[in-house]
C-alpha cells in the first residue's frame, strides 16, 4: 500500500509538469506570420502583441530585429531576433531549425515597429545554429544571422551582451516581440498594431523547473508569467533585457499557453556569451 501512494505521488509530480512548447513553425510560427501579415495589410493596428503588454514606439527598442522566415517549403513563418553588431543578429536556433521544420531565409526588419512593411529589411541565409542545439530537449537554443553590413541611427543600433555569472532572480526584465497578446482569438486579444513590450519579474530556475522539469537547465532563464504578463506565440528569439543589456533569447513557454500564468523561459545569454561573440 505504502509503494502505491509513492508511485501515484510520483505520477502526480510528473502530470504536474507543462509541456514546453515544440516545432515552433509549424505549431506557432507559420499561422502567426498569416495573422501578422493580415492585420498589416488591414491596417488594423489597435492592441499589442506580447501578453499584457504595451506597443513600443519607433526607436524604444532599436536593437529589435523582426524576421519574416522562409521556409524550405515555401511557407513563410516569423520570429524575432537582435542586433549585436552591425552585420550580427542573435536568435532561438528554433528559428532557424525546430527539429522537424528548415528555414531557408531569414528577412532581418531593422528600424520598424511593423513586420511585413517598412523599416531597413536586409536577406540572409547565412545563419550558424549553437553545435549543441537540441530541439528535443530545447537545449542551447541560439543561433547567429550574418546580415549585410547596416549603419547605426536613432532607430537600429546594437544591444550589449550580458556577461559574468549573475542570476538576475528578482529584477524585472523587459521583453520586446512581434508575437501575439495572448491564447484567444476573441474580443481583440490578438489583433495587434505593432512591436510590443513587458515587463516581467526574473525567477530561479528551481521555480520554473516546478513547471517545466527537465527542460530548465543552467543555461536557461526564467520569467513569471504572473499576471497573464508573458512572451507569447510569435516572440521566439526576440530580446529579454535588463538595464539595456541583453540578458535572454526568447526561447519557449507553456504548450497550454502565455496567459495562464505559467513561465517562460529563455537561452540566458552569460551561459553563451563566449560562444556568441567568437561569430562576431
Amino acid at each position: 500500500m505504502k509503494l502505491c501512494v509513492v508511485l501515484v505521488a510520483l505520477v502526480s509530480a510528473v502530470l504536474a509538469f507543462e509541456e514546453p512548447q515544440r516545432y515552433y513553425h509549424e505549431t506557432v510560427g507559420i499561422a502567426e506570420a498569416a495573422r501578422i501579415k493580415a492585420f498589416e495589410d488591414a491596417l488594423d493596428f489597435d492592441g499589442g502583441r506580447i501578453a499584457g503588454g504595451s506597443n513600443a514606439n519607433l526607436g524604444q527598442f532599436p536593437h529589435m530585429a523582426g524576421l519574416v522566415i522562409t521556409m524550405t517549403t515555401g511557407a513563410t513563418s516569423v520570429c524575432g531576433s537582435s542586433m549585436i553588431s552591425n552585420n550580427r543578429l542573435v536568435t532561438a536556433a528554433h528559428c532557424w531549425f525546430d527539429g522537424r521544420n528548415q528555414a531557408r531565409q531569414f528577412t532581418a526588419v531593422l528600424g520598424s515597429v511593423r513586420l511585413f512593411t517598412g523599416g531597413t529589411r536586409i536577406n540572409t541565409s547565412n545563419v550558424v545554429m549553437h553545435g549543441s542545439w537540441t530541439p528535443s530537449t530545447i537545449a542551447n537554443d541560439v543561433a547567429v544571422a550574418v546580415i549585410a553590413w547596416t549603419a547605426y541611427s536613432n532607430v537600429i543600433n546594437r544591444i550589449p551582451l550580458a556577461t559574468g555569472t549573475a542570476t538576475y532572480a528578482g529584477l524585472t526584465a523587459t521583453a520586446a516581440g512581434f508575437g501575439r497578446t495572448g491564447d484567444g482569438t476573441a474580443g481583440g486579444i490578438s489583433t495587434a498594431q505593432s512591436l510590443s513590450h513587458v515587463n516581467m519579474p526574473v525567477i530561479t530556475n528551481a521555480v520554473c523547473a516546478q513547471t517545466f522539469g527537465n527542460s530548465i537547465i543552467a543555461s536557461t532563464l526564467c520569467t513569471s508569467g504572473a499576471n497573464g504578463r508573458s512572451t507569447c506565440g510569435g516572440d521566439s528569439g526576440g530580446p529579454l533585457q535588463i538595464s539595456n543589456v541583453l540578458v535572454g533569447i526568447t526561447s519557449f513557454g507553456a504548450a497550454a499557453g502565455c496567459q495562464r500564468g505559467f513561465p517562460a523561459a529563455f537561452a540566458r545569454v552569460t551561459s553563451f556569451a563566449s560562444w556568441i561573440q567568437a561569430r562576431m
